[in-house]
This record gives structure tokens, sequence and C-alpha cells, in this order.
């Protein structure tokens, strides 16, 4: 009897284990336990886009780079600096399991601006030659690429409001005690240092202007 009474030690222990947990895990999710988790994926998936419309971007270029060389071809300083600005913003990348290192994501920051500046001076010698400005290809790629920085625009805001509420639950409370018991691990992500790294792109003109003005 005393081993049958043993035997049963586990199971009891096993069921009332069980009944625990049926218990506390309502309360956990009612006292906001999710919401470091949820804060979390939110923000790498925003972050998600934000490399999307990089991504975009970056395929835009060497169509771009034909297009102008065909009629600037002298102009191969700036044309190989924005080759060059794209090969290093696509060698640099952050993932979102490394969103909370500094270092890395100074480097993608840096990479992506200078990408943003390589361009804006591409697209400002454009401006000397009309025969480039007009022709279709090259206001189709112009058309995208300011699509594009606008997509980037959104996509990095959402991307900082999503970081903000995400590193606000590990520091304000009730969620600062969750992280303090069960997410330790868990680090503050990192965001764009300036909101608007956006590229002035000249307005792109299909014609109209000049109907317009005459």
């Amino acid at each position: 009897m005393l081993a049958a009474r043993h035997s049963s030690l586990p199971s009891l222990r096993s069921l009332l284990s069980f009944l625990t947990l049926a218990v506390l895990l309502p309360l956990l999710a009612g006292c906001g336990y999710n919401t470091i988790p949820t804060a979390e994926e939110n923000a790498k998936a925003a972050w998600s886009e934000v490399l999307n419309q990089y991504q975009r971007r970056a395929d835009l270029i060497p169509n771009l780079v034909e297009t102008v060389k065909g009629y600037a071809s002298h102009e191969q300083d700036t044309l190989q600096a924005v080759v060059e600005a794209r090969a290093k913003a696509t060698q640099v990348t952050v993932t979102p399991e490394t969103l909370s290192d500094p270092e890395a994501f100074k480097k993608f920051q840096d990479s992506q601006s200078g990408l943003t500046s390589a361009l804006s001076r591409l697209l400002a010698i454009t401006e000397n030659y009309p025969d480039l400005k007009a022709n279709q290809n090259f206001l189709a790629l112009q058309a995208q690429l300011e699509g594009t920085e606008n997509r980037i625009a959104v996509a990095r805001r959402d991307y900082i409001q999503a970081v903000r509420d995400y590193n606000l639950t590990l520091r304000t409370f009730p969620s600062v005690i969750w992280a303090t018991l069960w997410f330790r691990g868990n680090q503050p992500f990192q965001t764009f240092t300036i909101e608007q790294d956006k590229m002035e792109t000249p307005k792109v003109d299909f014609g109209t202007g000049a109907k317009q003005g005459g």
C-alpha cells in the first residue's frame, strides 16, 4: 500500500502543475506578459519592410546607371561612385536578430546614406542632359525611384515607431516586471538617428510643364 501511495505522488504533482499553469496563464496574459514579445515581433516585421524597400531601390540602380551612361558617358566619376555605393550598401545588412547591435546598425545606416548621396549627385547631373531627361526609360526609372524613396521614408517611420514601442516595454511598468523576470535577454533595438534621410529627386516631368509654360 505504501508503494502504491508513493507511485501516485508523481501523477498528483503533475496534476497540480497542470492546474497551476491553467490558472496562471490567463493571469499572465491579462497582466501583459505578451506585451514584450508582441512588440518585439512588430519591430522585426517593420525592419523587414525597411530592408525590402532598400533592396527595391538597389534593384533599380543598375538600369538607371546604364541609361544615364548612354547619354553622359563622360560622367564616369559620378557613375562609378553610385556603383560603388550600391555595392557597399548591399554588402552591409542587419538581420532582425541583430537589431540590438549598435555598431552593425550604424554601418548599415552609413552605407545607405552614402548611396542616397551618390544617387542625389547622379540625378543632379542629369539636369544638364536634355536628351536624357526626355528619354522614356529614364523617366520611368526616375518615377520608380521617387516612389521607392517615398516607401523607404514610410517604412523607416513605421520602424522608428515600432522600436519606440518595443523599447518602452522593456523600461516601463508593468511590462518591465516581465522584462526582469522572463525576458532578461531582450535588449533595446537600435533605430535611425535621423528620421528623414530622403533623397531629393528632381520632379518627373513628362512634358506637361513645357506645355503649361507655352
